[in-house]
């Protein structure tokens, strides 16, 4: 069994497409996708019927996911920017950023299917390994997540009563794969909107059958110029900074994982 694992797509068709050509090319059979689906790109609705469309598919929700649903929004808050008016223009980008996912989710009759989805997923692979899928970590869809980097103390409380042999996360887009406590930690990093320095899409396949299992990370190239030009299309209120993504701006980190 084949299963390919993937989060952070953030609407970016061009991205999913080409990691789902490149996953099926490698015998995937099953999928997972661990949330921020559609928010912080220009094409949520196209995004969301290629992800609902993949055969044997669970997906989970993302922080910003929660925020096209709901109020809730990412720092700064409304009594932050009272204390320091010079973040209204930051506080007014974000309402306006997660209303106008909403508005295109809403308008095409996908809020309740993304408001359904679940904060995590599980299986036992053929080997007897349990698995657990989440966008961050267990039981949160926010918060420091699993990364390179993150201190393993840290890291082992949210590990911690997670009833799995190996998690895996997203949220961070630092692709990772290291051992804490009795725990094997795995961040798929993105899709889309990378802040490594290596552009490409980044998931991660895990391969297993009764003798054993092994995970491997895959980078996946796809048309960024036809992606920048959905962008210039979309209207977005955040185009500049979705682009930005595109152009390398965000880079703060190396890649991690196996390319």
């Amino acid at each position: 069994m084949t299963v390919a694992v993937l989060s952070d797509v953030h609407g970016n068709r061009q991205a999913l497409e080409a990691v789902i050509a490149d996953a099926t090319s490698q015998g995937a059979e099953v999928w997972w996708v661990l949330g921020d689906l559609v928010a912080i790109g220009p094409e949520p609705v196209p995004t969301l019927e290629v992800l609902a469309n993949l055969p044997a598919v669970e997906i989970t929700r993302g922080n910003t996911d929660r925020y096209v649903l709901t109020d809730d929004r990412p720092r700064p808050d409304a009594d932050e920017v009272v204390t320091d008016p010079t973040l209204l223009p930051l506080y007014a980008l974000l309402q306006r950023s997660f209303a106008w996912t909403g508005g295109a989710v809403a308008a095409c009759g996908w809020l309740d299917w993304l408001g359904d989805l679940p904060l995590e997923v599980s299986m036992t692979l053929p080997d007897g390994t349990t698995v657990l899928g989440v966008h961050a970590t267990p039981g949160h869809d926010d918060g420091d997540g699993i990364s390179p980097d993150r201190p393993a103390e840290d890291l082992r409380r949210d590990l911690a009563s997670c009833g799995a042999a190996i998690v895996i996360a997203g949220h961070t887009h630092l692709a990772t794969d290291r051992v804490v406590g009795s725990v094997r930690a795995v961040n798929a990093g993105s899709v889309s909107n990378p802040i490594t320095d290596d552009l490409r899409a980044s998931y991660v396949l895990v391969h297993s059958d009764r003798h054993g299992h092994h995970l491997e990370h895959r980078r996946v190239g796809y048309d960024r110029d036809g992606f920048l030009a959905a962008v210039a299309r979309s209207g977005h209120p955040a185009s500049e900074y979705i682009a930005s993504f595109q152009r390398g701006e965000q880079v703060r980190h190396r890649p991690s994982g196996r390319a």
